[in-house]
């Protein structure tokens, strides 16, 4: 039965109205979408923006109640979902005043800005002009987000006490150097401008970090480590806060996207450990290191010939992989983008403090290339680790499933830039990314690649663990460290910083939930198609359909609405 037109441009003109609503309320994520905006203010956070946001999403929601979904076909019906989830988390958020205890670390506010450094790119001189005055906007974004913080202080919100030492010590990090060093002026460095005109929006730069920028981020850091230190929890779980079951429901839902309690998620991961732990034991017994599964591993981390003996030879490393790894690519995917990206390396103070790699996704507008970001010490990033950890961050991970998604253009803006949040699908996608080339040959005849492989996947297993127990179960961080140490095999000071980083962003467990839905819905298109599967087909017809909760994805792929799992 075909759907009436005026039902579908009902619900066509109501996702572009929402479209046009988030340009609006959040800019950035206008200039991320490559849309050309005047907007010099790219964060409105202030607590009035959040109270019109909610109420804004709940006339959306009756509006999107009018148009139904029965008749609608897969690509239409996923929209209507997808609306509806986006209008739903809105509201949610604002009713367990999410914006008033924003995740500070490892993915702090002052992440936000820098990526948005380190994606400008000044083709011109008016490119220019725009991001002098929208850095300058961007110093009122602090005292905003103190406000929000300070509402929350003052309705009983508490943080853990070394959630705010790592926020302070990440700002001053960023903020280490001179101004020219700086992330914030990085455009200047990078551009190919030249002229006494750039110069002088040069210098423009630097009176407004040095007057107004840093001064406001400095200020943002003080208040962290002071007046909302003052009476800080010891325990680390958000359940403990006000309203703390109720704010972990809402980001259990939005971030796994499902319907899947935590007892249920808990259940998943012990099983996965289980399994990773008995193919590691395999592994380590062909490597020569029969029941010595901690002793492989610390051989693997630690002996000089897996290091890298400088930075510099990281970098390279690193980028050698990465074009190896891209001459497989055809052979796995039917389709690839048209935008490139680059290996760069972070600072030794970032380095200290953040993960081995991180993705930065390329402009939507083609502007810039993707950056599959390395840290800056050799010793966090052995060579055990180059592949799954190349093949996760950049192609076919992260940068190379964000880049396809921002070219669906038959899909609608909100899907194809609000990509980001949904983590199990990205997730879950880098994580199968990593499992799927080795399973199928890349480097198959290296045990060390797949000892890596497993060993990364065995500690997102992990996090399972650790992240449901210190939320729901009153895990304490000791146990949580040695978990992480016995299972993961980890060093005590390596097991610390995912034991913290659990702790602090309670939707850390998505990776493994992702990619084990994957994996399952691989395997049920395989087991309907049969001989006619052909695995890159696979892999296209998934990327297509954009970032979605997996449970949609099988509708789109199996006319299937049944369980996932």
């Amino acid at each position: 039965m075909s759907v009436p037109k005026e039902i579908l441009s009902a619900l066509g003109e109501l996702a572009q109205r929402f479209w046009e609503f988030q340009c609006h309320e959040f800019p950035l994520l206008a200039v991320q979408a490559g849309r050309n905006t005047a907007d010099t203010v790219l964060l409105r956070e202030a607590p009035e923006d959040f109270e019109r946001r909610c109420k804004a999403a709940g006339d959306f929601r009756r509006a999107l109640e009018q148009i139904p979904e029965q008749s609608l076909d897969a690509q239409d019906w996923a929209t209507h979902r997808l609306l509806r989830r986006e209008l739903d988390d809105l509201r949610d958020s604002y009713r367990v005043r999410a914006h008033q205890r924003p995740s500070l670390f490892p993915m702090g506010p002052e992440f936000v800005t820098l990526s948005f450094a380190n994606t400008a790119t000044l083709t011109s001189r008016e490119a220019a002009e725009l991001y002098v005055e929208r850095l300058a906007g961007l110093a009122g974004y602090w005292p905003q987000l103190v406000a929000n913080l300070r509402a929350g202080y003052a309705g009983g919100l508490r943080y853990p006490q070394q959630q705010l030492k790592n926020a302070a010590a990440s700002v001053r990090a960023a903020l280490a150097g001179d101004l020219d060093s700086l992330a914030w002026f990085s455009p200047f460095r990078r551009t190919a401008l030249k002229g006494a005109k750039i110069d002088q929006l040069a210098m423009r730069t630097r009176q407004v970090m040095g007057a107004e920028f840093v001064p406001a981020l400095t200020a943002y850091a003080e208040y962290v480590e002071g007046p909302l230190a003052n009476g800080a929890r010891e325990s680390v779980g958000c359940t403990d806060a006000p309203d703390g079951e109720e704010f972990y429901r809402v980001l259990m839902r939005h971030f796994t996207t499902t319907d899947l309690s935590a007892d249920q998620v808990h259940e998943l991961g012990k099983r996965e450990v289980a399994r990773l732990e008995a193919e590691m034991e395999v592994a380590a017994c062909e490597a020569g290191f029969r029941g010595n599964l901690p002793g492989y591993r610390r051989y693997l981390s630690t002996d000089p010939q897996f290091i890298a003996p400088s930075k510099e030879a990281l970098l390279e490393q690193i980028e050698v992989l990465s074009k190896r790894i891209d001459l497989k690519i055809p052979a796995f995917f039917g389709r690839i983008p048209r935008i490139t990206y680059g290996v760069q390396q972070m600072s030794e103070a970032a380095s200290a403090l953040l993960f081995p790699a991180y993705a930065q996704p390329s402009p939507a507008d083609c502007s810039g290339p993707g950056v599959h970001w390395v840290t800056g010490m050799p010793a966090k990033l052995p060579s055990f680790m180059h592949v799954p950890i190349a093949l996760h961050e950049a192609w076919p991970g992260h940068l190379m499933h964000l880049a396809l998604i921002q070219e669906m253009a038959d899909l609608p803006d909100f899907r194809r830039f609000g990509a980001l949040g949904y983590s199990a699908c990205l997730e879950g996608w880098a994580l199968y990314c990593e499992q799927g080339l080795i399973d199928h040959g890349y480097k198959k005849d290296d045990p060390r690649v797949e000892f890596g492989m497993l060993r990364w996947a065995l500690v997102r297993a992990c996090r399972f663990q650790v992240g449901i127990r210190l939320h729901t179960k009153g895990m304490s961080m000791d146990d949580a460290i040695a978990l992480f140490v016995s299972h993961a095999h980890m060093e005590k000071a390596n097991a610390e910083r995912e034991a913290y980083r659990a702790a602090f962003d309670p939707t850390y467990i998505v990776y493994t939930l992702g990619a084990l839905q994957i994996r399952k819905l691989r395997d049920d298109v395989m087991k309907a198609e049969g001989t006619s599967f052909e695995l890159a087909k696979f892999h296209e017809r998934m990327l297509t359909q954009g970032a979605l909760p997996v449970s949609l994805l099988r509708r789109m792929m199996l006319h299937d609405s049944g369980p996932s799992l």
